[in-house]
Order: C-alpha cells, then structure tokens, then sequence
C-alpha cells in the first residue's frame, strides 16, 4: 500500500500506471472508516485494477465550526483498516495547503436546483463544499470509476450532476447503503453516540421501514405526519426532517405518480450528533 501526501506525487503515480492501461476506482472520504467505506473499497477493487481511497476532512463542507473541530481524525488506524481489504489500494492522505493552496474557499455551484432541497435548506452552504472538494479530488486522481454510498443519496445525486454539468470523465457508481446488525446506517458518526443514544438510534431505519410499508397504500401527508408522530413520542432522538420526494428531482411529492420512483429522507439528533438515512419507496 503506498499513501501519498502531496498531489503532484499521486498525479505522477498515477500517470505512470496509467500508462500500462491500469485502471482507478475511487473512494473519497473524510477518514474514521468504517465497514460502509470498506464495502465502497472492495466494490471499487473488483471492477478496477487499483483502488484510490482519498482521506481527508474538507473544511469548506461544514456549516458548524464546532462539528469540523469535532470529526474525528484517525489516519494511522484508517490505514490499518484498509490493510484489512487489499494491498492494492493508494491512499491520499493531503493536508489543507496541498487542496487549496492558501485558498480555503468554496466555488458556487449550480446543480439545476438539486442543492437547495432537504440537506441544503438546513446546511448552508454545504453543497458548494462537496462540489469543490469533489471536482477536485477528480482532477488531481483523474480515475476511471467514483463510488459513493447511498446514504448520501442527495450529494450522490449533485455529484452526478457535477459530473455532466462539467464534463468530469469519471463513472460515479451509487452503493448500496450498508448497515450495521441492528439497522442503522454506519457513519463516522456513530462512534462519537453516547451508550443509551446508540442503543435509540436503530429506531431511524425502523421507522423509515415501516414508512415504506405505509406508503404503499396512503398518501406521502399521511405517511409524512405518521412519522413525525412516531419520533414525537421518542425522548432520546429529535426530528429534524422528515421528507418523502422524488429520486430524480429530489422535490417533495405532492401526489404520487406511477411512473416516478420515489424515496423518503430522514435527518435526526441523537443528542447532539445528526444522523442521516434514507429508503427507497418503490
């Protein structure tokens, strides 16, 4: 396993690789793998030759400087992990400087609208971080093939959409999401639940189950106020949406149509940690 610091030596790396027609699958993350991250590698590893996993906290993502200060770093333990998996991985592991050259800022993007549903009416200024951190992770290791889990369905569906807006020539692969034993979705965040948080947090994926059931046969309000219901009477974990829209346009349904797929979207505080989760309906 080799890990890289600096850009310009990745690039060199893997231009060199290239030249023998390898080819790169690419897993970006902000570190504190988990066996998600491990299932994005081993999917990346068995369709490509090589699989790049980039570690980094990219500061222009977070509205909340106390949840920047917070996310935990464990690079040494991040690569052990990896280890687990394959040998046949190239970790890119930069500092802020090496990203952006004592520029820390954010581009502003336009993702046809995509940014302004769920997750960008409550993290402002979220979305113009991914774009940025994403664009150019995909210049720096240019690779044949991007994987991003589905828990993140809306930055999946924005990465897309950098994709063809920019001409990226990258494959973006959505991922199934992968959960842990008892339902919930694995994050980073989940190490950082207190005991009694961990043990209410399942409850998410429960009600998001039963909700798909519901939806079968009553409308997207009825569903909607039904889950809303359901975590009002829960004392540990606070709603802070709960919305059931449209794959592609990630606008919230208004009347159900035969022909459109569709997907509910949770976000929720466990103490003070935001959990995200989502299922499909269809």
């Amino acid at each position: 396993m080799i890990v890289f610091t600096e850009k310009l030596k990745i690039q060199s790396h893997i231009s060199s690789q290239k030249l023998n027609k390898v080819t790169f699958g690419f897993v970006p993350t902000m570190g504190a793998l988990h066996e998600g991250h491990l299932s994005l590698v081993s999917k990346a590893l068995t369709e490509n030759d090589i699989c790049v996993v980039s570690i980094f906290v990219n500061p222009t993502q977070f509205d909340n400087a106390e949840d920047l200060k917070k996310y935990p770093r464990t690079l040494d333990k991040d690569i052990e992990l990896l280890k687990t998996v394959s040998h046949n991985i190239i970790v890119y592991a930069p500092a802020v400087e090496d990203i952006y050259e004592g520029n820390t800022k954010a581009e502003h993007f336009s993702f046809d609208g995509l940014e302004h549903e769920m997750e960008g009416k409550f993290r402002d200024g979220h979305f113009d971080g991914v774009g940025t951190i994403v664009k150019r992770l995909f210049e720096i290791v240019k690779p044949n093939n991007a994987y991003f889990g589905e828990k993140d369905f809306q930055q999946l569906a924005i990465i897309k959409k950098l994709v063809e807006k920019y001409n990226i020539p990258v494959n973006v692969k959505g991922c199934a999401i992968y959960r842990e034993p008892s339902g919930l979705a694995y994050s980073s965040r989940n190490e950082r639940l207190k005991p009694n948080y961990k043990i209410a947090a399942p409850f998410i994926f429960k009600t998001l189950t039963t909700a798909k059931e519901q939806f079968g046969t009553k409308s997207a309000k009825q569903v909607t106020e039904w889950v809303t219901k359901q975590f009002a009477k829960n004392n540990l974990l606070e709603l802070e949406y709960f919305i059931i829209a449209d794959e592609v346009t990630l606008k919230p349904v208004k009347r159900k149509s035969k022909s459109k797929n569709y997907r509910a979207f949770v976000a929720v505080y466990a103490d003070d940690i935001r959990l995200i989760d989502n299922i499909a309906l269809n």
